[in-house]
């Protein structure tokens, strides 16, 4: 069954954003069955990245957590959503276009060099996110089949500095 436990290192790193674990902060962990051998693995989780990224398993582990889960309501409700607009779990961030070869997974139109792109990835059946393309920005809602979050597509961004996000915030919004 998934679980919810303190880190015990801070060895271990999401698997939704690549970032450590700290050691002992609430971490989530979803339990499968082990592709290279017997028994299962657990790939752990920030329980945010969870509920954006793994919200099938998220909101199981929630009902049988209890209340021992801190702001358990919001990430059930993010997770919920996640649940409704499948879409969503694929979004891992955005960048500014490095060149202007790549199409939108949406439009299948070039994405321009220097304009936003939000990151597409493929959960497989392994725990791996898989690469799975680009959309515009404004291809996002259309792409998702409702309005993405700007803090999703920021939680993932986490390398931008504060002048980029503001700039993709603004983005965003129009």
């Amino acid at each position: 069954m998934h679980t919810f436990e303190p880190a015990s290192s801070g060895r271990a790193k999401c698997r939704g954003c690549g970032q450590p674990l700290e050691r002992g902060a609430l971490r989530f962990g979803e339990r499968l069955p082990n592709s290279y051998g017997e028994g299962e693995m657990i790939l752990w989780f920030h329980p945010l990245c969870a509920a954006y990224k793994r919200p099938d398993a998220l909101v199981a582990a929630l009902h049988t957590a209890g209340t021992n889960v801190p702001a358990a309501a919001s990430l059930e409700r993010i997770a919920q959503h996640s649940l409704q607009h499948p879409r969503l779990t694929r979004i891992d961030g955005a960048e500014r276009a490095p060149g202007g070869q790549a199409k939108c997974r949406h439009c299948h139109e070039n994405i321009e060099r220097g304009v936003w792109r939000i990151r597409i990835v493929h959960h497989d059946e392994g725990g791996r996110f898989n690469p799975g393309g680009f959309i515009h920005v404004g291809c996002s809602t259309p792409y998702c089949e409702t309005v993405a979050d700007p803090e999703h597509i920021l939680h993932f961004s986490r390398d931008l500095s504060a002048d980029e996000r503001a700039s993709l915030e603004k983005a965003l919004q129009s």
